[in-house]
């Protein structure tokens, strides 16, 4: 299902919001991948998920999976629960265990999408995800409005090496700055070419 609805989902956003994709190269061809971006709008996830090189998995809210034919749909497309709010940890495991088996995990770690188009304050998660895994974790830019036909642009950015933070114990709301930080100089530096 993932794969068929991938093309008629670039082609939408090639025609509707002529997008760019800057850095693919960076996303690494094997083993898991914590995919971290800002969150502008509900159709970040989707495309991401066309743009992406590789698949991508994403938690969407529980209560998606009460509306009847999304639950059929969500986890055709790589999506699985998570209770906001609740310190899920059925959804910790299940996204823990996307990427012990060599797949790529999309994460807004702001958790929600920013109403002013500025990166808000993030949540531990994305940190809890690239401490506790051997994960690539890389950081991604959207930028754009998603106007009709006005430009939007996905940055991927180079990953980031994890290895130093994993081995210091440090703290997953520290880990989730650390990505943050990585986050913010792309949409610096591309917000104005958008």
């Amino acid at each position: 299902m993932y794969k068929f609805g991938r093309a008629p989902a670039f082609l939408y956003y090639k025609l509707f919001h002529r997008i760019e994709v800057i850095g693919a190269e960076n996303v690494p061809k094997e083993g898991g991948i914590l995919l971290c971006s800002n969150h502008i709008n509900n159709l970040d996830p989707p495309l991401l998920g066309a743009v992406c090189p590789r698949d991508v998995h994403f938690m969407a809210k529980a209560e998606l999976f009460n509306v009847p034919i999304l639950k059929t749909l969500l986890p055709r497309i790589n999506a699985f629960p998570v209770k906001r709010g609740a310190g899920d940890r059925q959804a910790l495991r299940a996204g823990l265990k996307v990427l012990e088996n060599g797949n790529v995990m999309g994460v807004f770690p702001e958790g929600t999408r920013s109403k002013d188009g500025k990166v808000g304050k993030a949540f531990s998660g994305a940190g809890f995800f690239a401490l506790r895994s051997s994960a690539h974790v890389v950081p991604c830019a959207i930028l754009g409005s998603y106007r009709p036909f006005q430009k939007v642009t996905v940055v991927f950015g180079k990953p980031i090496d994890f290895s130093r933070l994993r081995e210091q114990r440090t703290s997953a709301a520290e880990a989730t700055e650390e990505i943050m930080d990585a986050i913010r100089p792309l949409i610096a530096e591309f917000d104005s070419k958008a």
